[in-house]
């Protein structure tokens, strides 16, 4: 990391290390901003967006039917920026029959994603966020996966860095302030800046804190999921989201390398309004996508319960198919409550609707997955304007 990249001090200052090093300590938030009538323009469009999108969580009859294949949406997208392979439909085969997974599979971490974040979600109702529950959140994070060797649940103890492969502390893009005393002191600050109430419109507070958690980076390795995961939680505690449906992983991998020089810029240039600018975008074109998708959900769901109107259990099994499009004979049992023949006789209705596809080529062990559902819950987001983002600087 070169010292002379970093042409002010206004987001945090360039220190040496006693073995030589240089690293970067973040100055407490909240920064000084100035907002353009552009960013109080983007504010408002991103505050309509996700209120239409949270008011949507709490009006549905069955929530369920949107909440479980966005949070896998938001596991797959955030975990593909960080380099795994397994998409949308990976996950939701392996929660059916994990069997079919091949071992050393990517889908574990997109599980282990789901899963932290579900936790995050429940924790809320007796725990603010804070440090304590950041540190459960990655020990489900990196639980029997890359990175379970590095000290899963645990603030790091040692110096980590950001850089291309083969890099080191003097190559480095980015080094993150030294564990003892600096971190420790950052993550006091940036806990402190959590509980603060009132003082920033709660987009804007919500952006800083993101950025900040990746600037201090805390742990060896799994800071970004967490980090973007931090955005849906923060939104749900501040009742700005009624339920987790908002995804805005999608945006940024679409957007990946604007997203990692945008926060680099405010360590280097303190640019916080183009941070900012970025963030706003994120959260307004992923919840206008969100509420577009959720459209097309429901009204598929009337076509096919209309065509299946006097078929009551497959209606009823169609209803589990949009919380996971994949089903066996032994989850349409559960799902419906019936004896293995009956959900047998229920899925070959379906399989006569054109709903559902035997997807093994199988006498045993079979599989079946309904692909105009799939189709819609992994439908990818309406196409991001380029003119909204412009090219990095």
């Amino acid at each position: 990391m070169k010292p002379s990249d970093f042409s002010t001090d206004l987001a945090g200052r360039v220190v040496k290390s006693a073995t030589g090093y240089w690293a970067f300590v973040p100055r407490p938030l909240p920064p000084a901003i100035g907002y353009s009538a552009e960013l109080v323009r983007l504010l408002s469009e991103a505050d309509a967006a996700l209120s239409e999108l949270s008011g949507l969580g709490r009006y549905l009859p069955n929530p369920n039917l949107l909440i479980a294949p966005y949070t896998r949406r938001e596991a797959v997208a955030s975990s593909r920026i960080e380099g795994t392979q397994a998409d949308f439909a990976d996950l939701m085969r392996d929660e059916v029959e994990p069997r079919l997974t091949p071992k050393g599979s990517d889908v574990l971490e997109v599980r282990n994603y789901v899963a932290a974040l579900e936790l995050g979600v429940r924790r809320l109702e007796k725990l603010p966020l804070s440090c304590r529950l950041v540190r459960e959140l990655h020990a489900v994070l990196t639980k029997d996966v890359r990175g379970q060797e590095k000290t899963p649940g645990h603030f790091r103890r040692s110096q980590n860095w950001i850089g291309p492969p083969g890099s080191t502390l003097s190559t480095a893009v980015y080094v993150p302030p030294p564990a003892d005393p600096e971190m420790k002191d950052c993550l006091s600050a940036w806990e402190r800046f959590l509980h603060e109430r009132d003082q920033l419109p709660e987009l804007v507070q919500c952006a800083l804190m993101h950025e900040h958690f990746e600037a201090i980076h805390p742990f060896l390795d799994g800071n970004g999921r967490i980090g973007r995961l931090l955005v849906t939680l923060f939104l749900i505690e501040r009742r700005r989201l009624s339920r987790p449906l908002l995804y805005v992983s999608s945006y940024i991998e679409a957007h990946r390398d604007e997203y990692y020089a945008r926060l680099q810029n405010i360590r280097t240039h303190a640019a916080w309004p183009e941070w900012l600018r970025f963030f706003l975008l994120a959260v307004r074109d992923s919840a206008r996508n969100a509420l577009d998708q959720s459209q097309t959900i429901v009204d598929l769901r009337q076509r096919l319960h209309t065509k299946l109107a006097r078929q009551h259990k497959a209606q009823a099994l169609l209803d589990a198919l949009f919380v996971n499009p994949y089903t066996t004979v032994a989850r349409a049992t559960v799902d419906l409550g019936v004896t293995a023949p009956t959900a047998l006789k229920t899925i070959r209705a379906l399989e006569k609707a054109r709903v559902l596809e035997e997807a093994t080529g199988r006498e045993w062990g079979r599989l079946w997955v309904a692909r105009p559902i799939l189709k819609a819950l992994q439908a990818p987001p309406s196409p991001f304007h380029a003119g909204d983002s412009p090219d990095v600087e």
